[in-house]
C-alpha cells in the first residue's frame, strides 16, 4: 500500500489550491486498491475537509503515515517531514535567497524533493502547472486596471465567481474599446490570456499589421521567440541557441511600447536572459503602454518596472514614468502594474481540477505504481538528502561547500 497525503499549505498567506480534488481522490481510490489518499486538515483549502470525507478520503492531521506528500507553496521548515519524498514548487532552481534555509533542511532532514516546476518532457516542455488560469486571471485583471485607468468600461473581480464559467458570463456586453493589446509568450500562460481575449471579444492581428495602424476594434498580436529576440551575432532567432546562450541575445521588443495601450507579458524569464525593454525607456515620449499584465511576475525581470508582487485583494499599482518608484494606481505620469504572484487563487476549483488532471495523466503512475521515469528523475532536485547530478549547480545555495 502506497498512502499519498495532500498536505495543508502552511505559506503565509495561505495557498487555497490543491493538487488533487475530492473527485480525482475518489477516482484514484476505485482506480489503484494499493494507493490510499489522506488530506491534512485544512480551514483554507477551497475543497472543504467535508468535500475530501465525502469522497472516501480521510482527514487526519498528522501526516507521518505517508509514503508521498503533494503540496502546492513551499513548505514551511518547521513542518518538513524527515525521510518523506515531497511534491511542490519549491522556488529554488534559480536559487531564491528566500528559500535557501527550506532547501538546506530538505537535506539536512534526508527528503526526496521532486519540484512540479522541474517535470518537463524530453523537449523541456513543462507537463503541469497553474500557467492557464494564471493566463486568464492575469488578463482579466490587466483589463480590469484598464478599464479603471481610462473610466472606459468596468470589470468586477474574479475572485468574487465560483467558477470560469461564472467569469465567462460577466463578459456578455462588455465593450472593449478599441485598444491594442500585446500579448508576449506562447505556453500555457499565454494560452489563457488569449481565451479571455477571444471571450471579450479583441481580435487577432499579425505583428506586420499590428505596427503599421489603428484600428476601429480592439486588437492583439502575440508575440514569441523570434518576435521578441534577435542574435547579436547573426541578427536572427533560433529557440535552442537562445535558450542555451541567452546572453547572446538582445531584446527587439522595444517598437510595440510604440504601438501597444497594455502588455500582458506571459514569458518565461531567467536573469541570463533580456528584458523586454529597459527601465529608463517608460520616460520616452513614444512609450505610450498604460497598463502591464506581468502575469509571470518576476521581479525587475522581463519587466523592469515590476516593483515585486501585490496581493490578490489589491493587485494593481502605480510606477512613476520619471523616478521609477511605486505610486498609486490609474494616476497621471504613472504605469499602471499588476503583478501577482498566486493568480489562480481566485479561481482555485477550476485550477486545481485542471492541475490534477495532468498529474493523474502524466505522473502519478509513473510516481506510485512503477516508481519512476525519466521525467521524475529529471524532476528530482534532492534524493534522500543529495543532491541529484543535474541540480548539483545547487551546492553553495544548499550549504554544501
Amino acid at each position: 500500500m502506497v498512502t499519498i497525503g495532500l498536505i495543508s499549505e502552511g505559506k503565509i498567506p495561505a495557498d487555497n489550491r490543491v493538487a488533487l480534488t475530492p473527485a480525482q481522490c475518489k477516482w484514484i481510490h476505485a482506480q489503484n486498491s494499493g494507493v490510499r489518499v489522506i488530506a491534512q486538515a485544512s480551514a483554507t483549502r477551497c475543497f472543504s475537509d467535508r468535500e475530501y470525507e465525502m469522497a472516501g478520503v480521510e482527514v487526519k492531521e498528522d501526516m507521518r503515515a505517508c509514503d508521498i506528500l503533494f503540496g502546492i507553496k513551499e513548505v514551511p521548515v518547521d513542518m518538513l517531514l524527515e525521510n518523506k519524498t515531497y511534491l511542490f514548487f519549491s522556488h529554488t532552481r534559480k536559487q531564491q535567497p528566500y528559500n535557501r534555509d527550506m532547501f538546506r533542511k530538505i537535506i539536512e532532514k534526508k527528503i526526496t524533493l521532486i519540484d512540479y516546476e522541474c517535470l518537463e518532457f524530453e523537449d523541456g516542455q513543462r507537463i503541469i502547472g497553474f500557467g492557464f488560469f494564471a493566463g486568464v486571471v492575469g488578463a482579466h485583471n490587466g483589463l480590469m486596471a484598464y478599464g479603471k485607468r481610462t473610466g472606459l468600461f468596468e470589470l468586477g473581480r474574479v475572485f468574487r465567481q465560483r467558477s470560469f464559467r461564472e467569469l465567462i458570463h460577466t463578459y456578455f456586453g462588455l465593450k472593449i474599446p478599441n485598444v491594442k493589446i500585446a500579448v508576449t509568450g506562447s505556453g500555457r500562460v499565454a494560452h489563457g490570456i488569449l481565451e479571455v481575449m477571444t471571450l471579450v471579444g479583441v481580435h487577432e492581428v499579425e505583428p506586420e499589421d499590428y505596427m503599421i495602424r489603428r484600428f476601429s476594434y480592439p486588437v492583439y498580436t502575440q508575440l514569441k521567440g523570434p518576435d521578441l529576440y534577435k542574435s547579436k551575432l547573426t541578427g536572427k532567432y533560433n529557440r535552442t541557441d537562445f535558450h542555451e546562450n541567452p546572453q547572446h541575445y538582445e531584446s527587439v521588443f522595444r517598437p510595440y511600447t510604440t504601438q501597444s495601450d497594455i502588455l500582458m507579458n506571459g514569458i518565461y524569464w531567467e536573469p541570463s536572459m533580456p528584458r523586454l525593454f529597459e527601465k529608463e525607456d517608460v520616460s520616452r515620449e513614444d512609450f505610450i503602454i498604460q497598463t502591464i499584465a506581468d502575469v509571470t511576475d518576476d521581479k525587475e525581470g522581463s519587466v523592469p518596472i515590476n516593483l515585486g508582487d501585490q496581493t490578490i485583494e489589491d493587485p494593481v499599482y502605480g510606477v512613476n514614468r520619471k523616478s521609477f518608484e511605486k505610486t498609486a494606481p490609474y494616476i497621471e505620469g504613472s504605469i499602471d502594474v499588476m503583478a501577482v504572484g498566486n493568480l489562480p487563487n481566485e479561481l482555485p476549483r477550476d485550477a486545481s481540477r485542471y492541475f490534477g488532471e495532468q498529474l493523474i495523466k502524466f505522473i502519478l503512475e509513473d510516481l506510485v505504481i512503477k516508481g519512476g521515469s525519466d521525467i521524475i528523475d529529471r524532476a528530482t532536485m534532492v534524493k534522500n538528502g543529495s543532491l541529484t547530478p543535474e541540480y548539483r549547480y545547487l551546492q553553495e545555495y544548499a550549504g554544501l561547500s
